[in-house]
């Protein structure tokens, strides 16, 4: 096939399988779409068959990986946690709205670096309404804090968001080392996006909130919680000794879902749905058309636009490269096609690419597939986002989060 027709036919699949993602008209999953894309680009001969059967199988682990994490993060649901901690911030916030945003951002963060931000934004923010509720507070400040910090505290692990896992397998950092590097950029996004949305919604944080009934308090899920904690330190443990972080989630997933099991708390059926397989196999399919996509023209193009080294400004230039390719594409295609130009440089521009992707989404709705599912759950509310009002905070916090971090990234790779 002719360079430029491949280079027009693929980016036109990639821009169809991200529309129909976007959309998904009554419900129907996105593999349905990616699939034949893939299948398209693999059959016209834009992407080798021995390239995309490459790219399937580096991203495998990845995948499983996100499976297990998902399992994990509907059992810790099944088994109250969620609502454990929105209880525990009710309680805490003492009827005072400002205190239920901090300990909103306190979960939400939480919750987005152990349990990944599909956790956050599908499993949380129904939690938070209900919360908000208890109190007597208006929702609007807390659940967007819960899509902003889906995106903005996705920085600190390999397992906080899909992106990252794919920047951790290209970084060749350890699992401790990675979390080492983002802890600080991490820390940097929160601040700022904390100390915006505590302007940006301070009408509705004035508004008077109320202590919830004491009778409404539930108990913390003690072997859930020490499960999760101790999955955690599998994951640092498997990362030191050479042994893929995946098979500690599988082990923390298999040991909460054989007690729901035996206790007739779930299904086998119920898990196989947890794992979102469909998703699974959008992810993989997307792999491959972005793999021609860039073959055929987006690694040149881009190419021409990043610097090169570790400075501060290649690392703010690459993140901001990667922020606007996130808006453009979605952030997952993005760090698809980053990766392969910025991982011969080190982990810095690797890390400074996965800044740029992960906090570019809080821009617009297509950034990231979590705002989407986000959007989704405040429709299922009858809470509507506001696109005026979703975008005005995201241009507030976006470029603030990028600086603060990369400079934080920056920062620690000097000592």
């Amino acid at each position: 096939m002719n360079s430029l027709v491949a280079e027009i036919v693929s980016g036109g699949l990639l821009l169809g399988v991200l529309a129909f993602a976007v959309v998904r008209p009554r419900g129907l999953p996105e593999a349905i779409v990616a699939i034949p894309a893939a299948a398209l680009v693999v059959g016209l001969g834009a992407v080798s068959p021995a390239d995309a059967w490459d790219q399937t199988h580096s991203l495998l682990p990845v995948v499983g990986f996100l499976a297990a994490i998902l399992v994990l993060a509907q059992l810790c649901d099944d088994d109250g946690l969620f609502r454990a901690a929105g209880d525990l911030v009710a309680r805490l916030c003492g009827g005072h709205p400002r205190r239920l945003l901090g300990g909103v951002f306190g979960v939400a963060a939480v919750t987005t670096a152990v349990l990944s931000l599909d956790a956050t934004v599908v499993l949380l923010t129904p939690v938070i309404f209900v919360t908000a509720s208890r109190v007597g507070a208006h929702p609007r400040p807390h659940v967007y804090a819960c899509t902003h910090l889906a995106n903005s505290a996705s920085l600190l692990l390999p397992v906080s968001n899909l992106t990252n896992l794919l920047a951790f397998t290209a970084s060749g950092l350890s699992f401790t080392r990675f979390a080492v590097l983002m802890a600080l950029p991490w820390l940097a996004a929160i601040a700022v996006e904390y100390v915006v949305l505590r302007r940006f919604f301070a009408t509705d944080l004035a508004a008077g909130a109320h202590p919830p009934k004491e009778a409404e308090s539930r108990t913390v899920p003690a072997f859930t919680l020490a499960v999760l904690g101790l999955t955690l330190v599998a994951f640092a443990v498997t990362s030191l000794v050479g042994v893929e972080p995946l098979w500690a989630a599988f082990a923390g997933t298999a040991v909460l879902a054989a007690r729901a099991l035996r206790r007739r708390r779930t299904t086998p059926l119920a898990l196989l749905r947890a794992a979102s397989p469909l998703f699974c196999l959008f992810v993989l399919a997307l792999g491959i058309v972005v793999e021609a996509v860039v073959d055929n023209g987006l690694d040149s193009g881009i190419s021409r636009v990043l610097p090169g080294g570790e400075s501060l400004t290649t690392l703010l230039a690459i993140a901001g490269v990667a922020a606007l390719l996130a808006n453009l594409i979605n952030n997952l295609p993005a760090i698809l096609a980053l990766l392969p130009l910025v991982a011969p440089a080190g982990p810095g521009p690797v890390l400074a690419a996965l800044i740029g992707v992960n906090l570019g989404p809080n821009l617009t709705y297509v950034g990231s597939l979590a705002t989407l599912l986000w959007r989704r759950v405040l429709h299922e509310h009858d809470s509507a986002p506001s696109l005026g009002q979703f975008t005005r905070l995201g241009l507030l916090t976006v470029p603030a989060t990028l600086i603060a971090s990369t400079v934080a990234l920056w920062g620690t790779l000097q000592l």
